[in-house]
């Protein structure tokens, strides 16, 4: 949260598209930051993307003439994604998954742990902490200014809680 994910996973669709590359972009029909149809960074940078609600349906919409998957929000995917990830890498298909790798209590997220030891190669982006200035991997998640309880929902959707980065050190789960 606020390392540049979206920003990174932006720059890679725009560097593939000069390469002449036929580009796809999904997100998590969860994910509700930006209109439907978009990925959108916190600085405002956007790129066209599809929603989908599953795995299945984003393998489902792929084109064979793409030649470049890129998803966002991965961690709100199923399980299945990893599988998914995989038979479009061993398909030929270059796979870019963007999404946090733990949750607000600074456990594994979703499927994040097994495409991350599935992946070819792995960028962990840091933000900065918004308490001590320190790298920052973890997502505070805030309601009414009070760190979130452990046995709050690990996702939810239109609710009025903030997130803000924290390192290891200042990140704190009631």
């Amino acid at each position: 949260m606020f390392s540049g994910k979206t920003e990174e996973l932006i720059r890679l669709v725009r560097r593939s598209l000069y390469a002449r590359r036929k580009v796809q972009v999904f997100k998590h029909a969860l994910d509700t930051r930006s209109e439907t149809g978009e990925v959108k960074s916190h600085n405002g940078l956007l790129y066209e993307a599809a929603a989908v609600s599953s795995s299945e349906e984003l393998f489902e919409r792929i084109h064979h003439t793409t030649d470049v998957i890129a998803i966002e929000e991965v961690q709100f995917f199923d399980e299945r994604v990893v599988e998914v990830c995989r038979r479009l890498a061993d398909g030929g298909y270059d796979v870019i998954a963007a999404g946090l790798d733990m949750d607000f209590r600074g456990q594994p997220f979703g499927p994040m742990p097994r495409l991350l030891a599935e992946a070819d190669d792995v960028l962990k982006l840091h933000a900065i902490c918004a308490r001590c200035g320190r790298d920052a991997s973890r997502s505070q998640r805030l309601i009414d200014g009070e760190s979130a309880p452990a046995s709050a929902p690990t996702i939810l959707v239109a609710a009025e809680e903030k997130y803000e980065a924290r390192c290891r050190h200042c990140h704190e789960v009631r």
